[in-house]
């Protein structure tokens, strides 16, 4: 037993093939929106988030500015995960993107792995498309930052988007009490832009809820001031 997947997505943005292709394929443009930290080093991707690294991927094409893919090794019990992004030049410096991230999960317990994959690559695709749209050809600098485990996510979200100024139930282009505005809203996930950064508080696997921004110069990057700020969530 065990599930294949593909989820993809088909979208224009506002960017040139070059900045799309800048963004997929190099070290600093992959961690300006995907999560955690990725190197991008020939024919190997790599990425980590926080302490865990996920499993290297090979690159498997490379044609640019039009077709970049990549995918892990098949481990014995068949786990694997691929991505495919091809980009299609429009005038007046649009760009058609196409993303497919496909795999299979082992087991007969695949359903909340794939839940909570399919919401964070749901998130980590809106993220590429704001980052393309507010922040191309810049650099972000990647901070994770993990709070205490949860018993109540009910809960814990409530607390998180009163604190971020947000009703209860929050959509795309509302605006936080800093002045962000929403762009991707999930049962796991909450994200928001300011001109500081792309901000995102994710219902990690484990019951922990996970701050996974990218700040862009001259912002502070550390993970202290976010840390902290999970942790208030539960002081209150």
């Amino acid at each position: 037993m065990g599930k294949e997947y593909e989820v993809g997505i088909e979208t224009t943005v506002p960017a040139d093939p070059e900045q799309v292709w800048e963004a997929i394929t190099t070290s600093a443009g992959v961690s300006s929106w995907y999560i955690g930290r990725t190197q991008v080093d020939g024919s190997m991707v790599r990425t980590a988030f926080g302490e865990i690294e996920f499993p290297p991927s090979t690159v498997t094409a490379a044609e640019p500015p039009g077709h970049f893919a990549y995918r892990t090794e098949t481990a014995p019990d068949g786990r694997f995960q691929a991505f495919e992004f091809l980009v299609e030049g429009r005038d007046r410096s649009a760009t058609v993107l196409r993303v497919a991230t496909s795999g299979f999960l082992p087991g007969d317990d695949w359903a909340d792995e794939y839940e909570a994959m399919s919401h964070g690559l749901e998130l980590f695709y809106a993220t590429l498309i704001e980052y393309l749209g507010h922040f191309a050809g810049r650099s972000g600098s990647s901070v994770t930052a993990f709070g205490p485990p949860i018993g109540d996510w009910s809960a814990a979200w409530e607390k998180l988007t009163s604190a971020l100024g947000l009703s209860a139930s929050p959509k795309p282009g509302d605006t936080t009490g800093d002045g962000g505005e929403v762009f991707h809203v999930s049962p796991h996930t909450l994200a928001f832009h300011t001109e500081e950064g792309l901000f995102r508080y994710i219902r990690g696997f484990h019951g922990a809820m996970v701050a996974a921004h990218v700040i862009f110069p001259p912002a502070e990057a550390g993970t202290a001031r976010w840390e902290a700020f999970l942790n208030s969530l539960y002081a209150r």
